[in-house]
């Protein structure tokens, strides 16, 4: 059974019977990936099963006692209960003895964005707001499902954080043609001196990025690592750029099925008018032979749309998991924020 399938039972028939009247909101949204609808029977090992967020305004150690009173210890035959791991406290297990505890999270809506993102999207949002937040935490919050919403907060709350505003969504996917302009020659180069190892690594890296080039371009967040392909794998576009990525990351000398993806991405790019039309076609480097897009020119023109006075001025470095790759620093959003206001000041500075 689907984490959501088995969420959404949870709250149908062992939650909602409980609250009577009380006003709420239920989802699943946040961590797991059951929210983003890529679980599978390997994900019940840890961290998995019938779980939610409970969205109360008020009155949160009343609802806690009804459901330690109320909740039933199995729903649709699974155990309702969670115990530490023992062989690592950190993550979580289904207990089917009589201790453990649920995992119905009985939060204010305000309070569970705040931890989540770094900041209430029923408050009011900046751009800083917007490029502190890594993707896969945006991801996270709109994915997922609302089961209930009696509140109004949480359909709200999901409605703001649908996408980014024009502008920052320009600028986002400037900063990321950029870095495919940082590196597309390098390819050849390497290449040209017989270092295969170094063109397969930095075609690699470059493949990663019009991936989630792709994922920018069809306004989907992207993903953490693990579930990047399977995101970027959803797109309809991806039937026709992704058998081009493969074959970059299987070529003796990728350089030109990497040209041909930048080509069909660029020609996406075109396709959004959300900057001014640019020929797609790939040009040598220079006077060197490697074909490339020149993916600056993309870069140049995204910007000279942005109208934002937030934006202007600001580094082209982009969103925070733009320029930031430790799992630990996208984890923890304060430190994204830091981070990100560091960049900032250094844009205005």
């Amino acid at each position: 059974m689907p984490g959501l399938e088995l969420s959404r039972a949870l709250y149908e028939e062992g939650v909602a019977p409980l609250l009577h009247g009380i006003p709420h909101a239920a989802a699943l949204v946040g961590a797991g990936s059951e929210v983003l609808g890529l679980d599978t029977a390997r994900s019940t090992d840890h961290d998995w099963g019938p779980r939610l967020q409970l969205f109360v305004p008020d009155d949160h150690e009343r609802v806690r006692a009804l459901l330690e009173q109320g909740l039933p210890r199995r729903v649709r035959g699974w155990p309702t209960r969670y115990e530490p791991a023992p062989d690592d406290p950190g993550v979580h297990r289904l207990a089917d003895g009589p201790g453990g505890r649920h995992l119905v999270n009985v939060v204010e809506p305000g309070a569970w964005f705040t931890g989540w993102l770094g900041f209430d999207p029923n408050a009011e949002v900046t751009t800083a707001d917007w490029l502190a937040t890594p993707t896969q935490r945006l991801a996270g919050a709109v994915a997922g499902a609302v089961f209930h919403d009696g509140v109004g907060e949480l359909t709200a709350a999901r409605r703001t954080l649908r996408w980014y505003p024009t502008d920052v969504w320009r600028y986002v996917l400037a900063c990321q043609w950029l870095r495919i302009a940082q590196e597309e020659p390098f390819v050849g180069r390497c290449a040209e001196t017989g270092d295969e190892l170094g063109a397969r690594v930095v075609a690699a890296r470059l493949v990663r990025d019009l991936m989630r080039l792709c994922l920018l371009l069809a306004r989907r967040y992207p993903p953490y690592s693990k579930w990047l392909g399977s995101a970027f794998s959803a797109l309809p576009e991806a039937a026709e750029v992704g058998p081009v990525l493969r074959g970059v990351l299987s070529a003796p000398d990728p350089q030109h099925d990497l040209a041909e993806a930048c080509r069909m991405v660029a020609a996406w790019q075109n396709r959004t008018g959300l900057a001014e039309e640019l020929s797609p076609e790939p040009r040598p480097f220079h006077s060197r032979p490697y074909p490339v897009l020149d993916a600056a020119r993309f870069t140049r023109a995204l910007l000279e749309e942005v109208r934002d006075p937030a934006l202007v001025g600001l580094p082209p470095v982009g969103a925070v998991d733009q320029y930031v790759d430790s799992t630990d620093a996208l984890e923890r959003v304060g430190l994204a924020r830091d981070v990100s206001r560091a960049v900032g000041r250094l844009g205005s500075g």
